[in-house]
């Protein structure tokens, strides 16, 4: 995957440029990161940020560097010339420190976000302002991907979870309980997303979006993306479709992420 800083209109260009700017001038700044769409040629009205701090940042200086943002974004002009683009152009901003480590979930909260975060935060984001090395250590700590063990780990984790959603939806189809059924179904189903990618050793960039940027273009499985598409598909909700997809759901795990 190419990624690059590309903005879709000279508004987004001139908004990135100020806010770069801006954090650049603040001590406790390491790094100002492009993610999202725009990173990856994709952006249409919002754009996406991170702001990475030291770990052990004290939380005074982090709330304060938020109130500083939240007062740019609200009187920065070129941040309201892409505001008035439409209804989702927004200038988004997080603010890291790099430490991460996996989050708890349940049995209903669905897949976690850990993933997500080394994902979208250290693979597939572009630095537009970086000083003390820091961005650098963290891509070196991270990528290509994490240990082998604790993938392993991480992949029966998430197998465990997405097999028992499947497991409930036969349960709900049998008692009638159609739509709790189709939810456990896209439970699993992003679950299984996020198996597949871990037993590949990438990390993903969603589970409820870019599913087709994902696993035609980064994992090139376009075959798989035709099955997936299908599976979610519930023509009537009170049958027992929901049921047989998750017949076909449980062999594509099997298949492509197995223990």
């Amino acid at each position: 995957m190419r990624l690059a800083a590309t903005y879709p209109t000279a508004a987004h260009e001139r908004a990135a440029e100020r806010l770069v700017a801006f954090l650049a001038n603040r001590p406790e700044v390491d790094a100002v990161l492009l993610m999202g769409s725009c990173a990856r040629g994709k952006g249409l009205q919002d754009i996406d940020f991170a702001t990475v701090v030291a770990p052990g940042t004290p939380e005074r200086e982090r709330r304060q560097l938020w109130s500083a943002w939240e007062t740019f974004d609200a009187e920065e002009p070129t941040v309201q010339a892409v505001r008035d683009l439409g209804d989702y152009g927004r200038v988004d901003m997080d603010i890291i420190d790099g430490a991460f480590e996996p989050d708890g979930r349940d049995w209903t909260s669905g897949p976690s976000e850990f993933e997500l975060e080394v994902g979208n935060y250290v693979a597939y984001s572009v630095p537009l302002f970086e000083r003390g090395g820091r961005y650098a250590q963290l891509r070196e700590e991270w990528l290509p991907y994490y240990d082998d063990a604790m993938a392993q780990e991480r992949l029966l984790e998430v197998r465990k979870y997405c097999t028992n959603n499947l497991s409930r939806v036969h349960t709900f189809v049998q008692r009638g309980i159609h739509f709790q059924a189709f939810h456990r179904l896209y439970d699993a189903f992003r679950e299984f997303v996020q198996a597949l990618f871990i037993a590949r050793r990438t990390y993903p960039i969603a589970y409820d979006k870019w599913i087709r940027e994902q696993v035609v273009d980064i994992l090139g499985l376009p075959d798989l993306y035709r099955t997936l598409a299908r599976v979610i598909a519930i023509p009537d909700i009170e049958s027992d479709a929901a049921s047989r997809n998750a017949v076909i759901l449980e062999q594509l795990l099997e298949e492509y992420a197995p223990a």
